[in-house]
């Protein structure tokens, strides 16, 4: 028997239990794991997943049990987040997140940028909204499409995106916009109500180096308040690691597959870069035009950051649209 854990040395999470007899069975405390009933692998479909949250006794026995969850609804299977694939697969969840949002009123060619300095219009996909004079598709032409169905939204400010911006400040009246949000309207639903997306891009993480533990229900908070307003979230790796262990990456792996939404795994598209896509403070990312059709452009995170941007917001359109 074996495990196959996406894991972090303070948070067991996310374990998928691998039985070669064919039988996913309970293990005892010794073991670390154990399930509520016997299951026959066969009669399982073929994207079930199994998910657990253990906590370490004082003695240092594993306390906590788990339980197998059953869906028909295709779901990526929680591995290690480094291995995740950059651009995701759109789940049946995420498409009724969608359909729920197009109900309530929602523009399905509108996204919105959630995050930080990083996720501001200067930098952030700005230039798909300028014209094709200020970037190059290459060989990635297929793209053009993309642009144009969310036309508007690329250049736009968001309201909830910036610098300073962390998981707590979104959803704190304080930060909002006095001109343009309501009294007592935190950020984040300033930037729903207005602009009225189908999708949002979160991208948190860097700035909550210094309240980590705080992080996962914060982060809770805005995945729940997005998929209630009917916005799909699409939850973002970050390049960095200030925290120094990855457990910031790790708890958004977490959720996203928890609660069924896409992640851009960010995190992989950036590694094969020099310096990981970082500059020297290893927080902010290297800067070129957009130049896809160039090889030492790509060789910036930049460049890559808006390219994966745009292929996720093409695998998004394409699931909805079937």
């Amino acid at each position: 028997m074996s495990f196959i854990v996406l894991a972090h040395p303070r948070r067991l999470i996310g374990i998928l239990l691998i039985c070669a007899s064919g039988i996913l069975t309970g293990c005892n405390t010794q073991q670390g794991f154990m399930t509520q009933k016997e299951v026959s692998a066969a009669e399982l479909p073929l994207q079930t997943g199994i998910t657990a949250t253990i906590d370490v006794g004082p003695t240092g026995e594993f306390v906590e049990t788990a339980e197998v969850l059953v869906t028909s609804t295709p779901r990526p299977t929680p591995i290690f987040w480094q291995e995740m694939p950059v651009i995701p697969i759109i789940s049946n969840r995420a498409r009724q997140i969608y359909q729920e949002g197009l109900d309530l009123g929602n523009n399905p060619n509108a996204f919105s940028k959630v995050g930080d300095c990083e996720s501001r219009t200067t930098w952030f996909l700005s230039d798909f909204d300028l014209g094709p004079q200020y970037y190059s598709l290459g060989e990635y032409e297929h793209l053009y499409q993309v642009i144009e169905n969310y036309r508007g939204s690329f250049n736009r400010l968001s309201m909830v995106a910036k610098p300073g911006f962390n998981a707590a400040s979104v959803m704190v009246p304080l930060w909002a916009d006095k001109e343009q949000c309501l009294k007592n309207e935190h950020p984040l639903a300033c930037e729903y109500r207005i602009h009225r997306p189908s999708i949002a891009f979160i991208m948190l993480g860097t700035n909550d180096v210094y309240r980590i533990e705080s992080f996962e229900d914060n982060l809770r908070k805005v995945i729940e308040y997005s998929i209630d307003a009917g916005v799909v979230p699409i939850l973002t790796t970050k390049a960095d690691n200030l925290e120094g262990d990855h457990y910031i990456n790790a708890v958004i792996a977490e959720l996203a597959y928890e609660y069924d939404v896409p992640l851009w795994n960010f995190w992989a598209a950036v590694q094969s870069l020099p310096n990981h896509g970082l500059q020297e403070d290893r927080a902010h990312l290297t800067w070129t035009p957009n130049n896809f059709s160039d090889p030492k452009t790509m060789l910036r995170a930049w460049p890559v950051r808006n390219l994966t941007a745009l292929q996720v917001l093409e695998a998004f359109w394409e699931a909805v649209s079937r």
